[in-house]
């Protein structure tokens, strides 16, 4: 069982049969040593979220969720297909599943595939991923008072904020959590 205040972004929990992904996290202590915990929570079989309350003495459920090792194969336009590496069963994934991860997936990369029962709940990436800028615009001159910041575009089609100094073809490592730059690969 979770106390309130072990939460924290990406805890999957159960309420009432329902596995939920904590999406948001803050919170207040109250008077007295008493706190609460306001979570927003991504309804993993539905997608729809909802705002919930915990006081310091409730008791939350873990999901029981297991992962398994996938290799990202390709998708169609409107399905993202994976394989077992080990037995070489294929996983059909509609976009919705997919989510935002579309944004990180090459082809060939391995990852986790979280099943809740025998229904995939979640693509699990890694913190980190490295990936090829394939456009990256030029930075105009002048204003250098703050950090120079231009868009760049990666090889997965997704687009991220990069310092002046990357050019077409580094390898940059971006945060699959907040999609923000984290550095050049050296």
């Amino acid at each position: 069982m979770y106390q309130p205040t072990d939460l924290k972004k990406g805890t999957v929990l159960q309420i009432d049969g329902t596995p939920y992904r904590v999406t948001d996290y803050s919170q207040k202590v109250m008077g007295r040593g008493g706190s609460i915990v306001n979570v927003r929570l991504k309804n993993l079989l539905d997608g729809s979220v909802i705002p919930k309350t915990f006081k310091g003495a409730d008791k939350i459920e873990p999901a029981e969720v297991s992962t398994k090792s996938v290799q990202y194969l390709y998708n169609d336009g409107t399905n993202y297909f994976f394989m077992d590496p080990e037995s070489f069963e294929q996983f059909e994934l509609p976009a919705d599943v997919v989510d935002s991860a579309k944004d990180y997936l090459k082809e060939g990369d391995n990852l986790g595939l979280q099943f809740f029962g025998e229904r995939v709940i979640n693509v699990e990436l890694p913190k980190n991923l490295y990936l090829e800028v394939t456009y990256a615009e030029d930075v105009t001159k002048g204003d250098t008072s703050g950090p120079v910041l231009k868009d760049a575009t990666l090889e997965t089609g997704l687009t991220i904020r990069v310092p002046a100094f990357i050019k077409t073809g580094d390898v940059v490592s971006v945060d699959t959590a907040t999609g923000e730059y984290r550095e050049r690969k050296k």
